[in-house]
């Protein structure tokens, strides 16, 4: 228990010291929501479940793309 005390307090005090490490992992922070953000918003799970609601519509869009994609 007193090791993990330790190493809290090792990385603690480094912490409080920084002046430029500080503003850095802020913005590592900011920089990383922002693209998670991004990437949930382009990268949005679209799948034929989720585009076509009934047995039709993805029969449709199947053969539509099948039929298109051999000429």
């Amino acid at each position: 228990m007193k090791l993990i005390k330790n190493v809290y307090d090792f990385y603690a005090q480094g912490f409080k010291s920084m002046t430029t490490g500080k503003t850095l992992w802020r913005l590592i922070f900011i920089k990383v929501a922002v693209i998670l953000i991004v990437l949930n918003y382009f990268v949005y799970d679209r799948s034929i479940d989720t585009e076509y609601e009934n047995e039709a519509q993805k029969i449709e869009f199947v053969h539509g793309n099948l039929v298109g994609k051999s000429r």
